[in-house]
């Protein structure tokens, strides 16, 4: 469970994920990474050269600056599926949960490159996005055209080999509960589907 909203108390994102992973996961265990509590650092140069230097070559210095991307990488590789809760901030996904592509997105580890371009390596999982949206923009809407959160996710996800993405919405919650509502419907048909 990926937890993206900087708002620890009383968010909508993060109670409906939680319904969602702990339902998936009947008596199974739910990790829980959560970014709005401590976000994933900005990647600085040292990091990005981490990135790209073979591992027989990195420093101490650099394996330390690594040591974060690596252990949320672990986490993808481990999680039989993954459930993030995205809220909208400004027509796109939290910045926490943007610094957590930015660690996880990682030649060598999550996509490597291939002839045909990059191949993602994090395969054979689903994705399952609850967002949280106090307007209302989902598909078929007259505003979905101000969605960059479900596209970017979506590019970003697929990229390191993550293509078995459903969207779960909670939208217009700014205007009551018919959306939390009718995220929990969608909840239970994931649930009983999986």
């Amino acid at each position: 469970l990926i937890s993206s909203s900087p708002n620890l108390e009383g968010s909508s994102s993060r109670a409906l994920a939680q319904e969602l992973a702990h339902s998936l996961a009947g008596d199974g265990r739910v990790v829980v990474r959560d970014l709005g509590a401590n976000p994933p650092p900005h990647l600085d140069q040292e990091t990005i050269g981490a990135f790209y230097t073979p591992e027989a070559e990195r420093t101490v210095e650099q394996n330390q600056k690594l040591a974060l991307s690596n252990e949320l990488i672990d986490e993808l590789f481990a999680a039989d599926a993954i459930v993030i809760a995205a809220p909208m901030h400004n027509f796109g996904i939290a910045s926490s949960l943007k610094t957590w592509i930015d660690q996880v997105a990682r030649i060598g580890r999550t996509f490597e490159p291939t002839g045909q371009g990059p191949k993602g390596l994090v395969t054979d999982r689903p994705v399952h996005v609850v967002t949280t949206r106090g307007g209302v923009y989902g598909p078929g809407t007259p505003f979905n055209h101000l969605d960059h959160l479900e596209p970017y996710l979506r590019r970003a996800l697929n990229f390191i080999g993550l293509e078995d993405i459903s969207f779960i919405y909670a939208e217009g919650t700014a205007k009551g509960d018919d959306g939390i509502q009718a995220a929990r419907a969608q909840i239970s048909q994931v649930a009983e589907a999986a």
